[in-house]
């Protein structure tokens, strides 16, 4: 008498994480980083620092350093 092989039918939840996200999981990070890139972007009119000339010289080298 022969053995029975059992075939499996390949489900998407099967050996693996689930791949769907929440709508959220997507839209905080990028409302995130919006926030943040317009806190960068508005603070052209700002000083740079008030007490130590020395980082102000820094983000001045880097901000030429970087392509318009």
């Amino acid at each position: 008498m022969s053995a029975r092989t059992h075939t499996r039918t390949p489900s998407p939840s099967v050996g693996g994480v689930d791949t769907r996200l929440p709508w959220w999981a997507l839209v905080l990070p990028v409302a995130a980083f919006v926030a943040l890139f317009l806190l960068i972007a508005g603070a052209d009119g700002a000083p740079a620092t008030a007490g130590d000339p020395t980082v102000g010289r820094l983000l001045e080298q880097i901000q030429q350093t970087l392509p318009h």
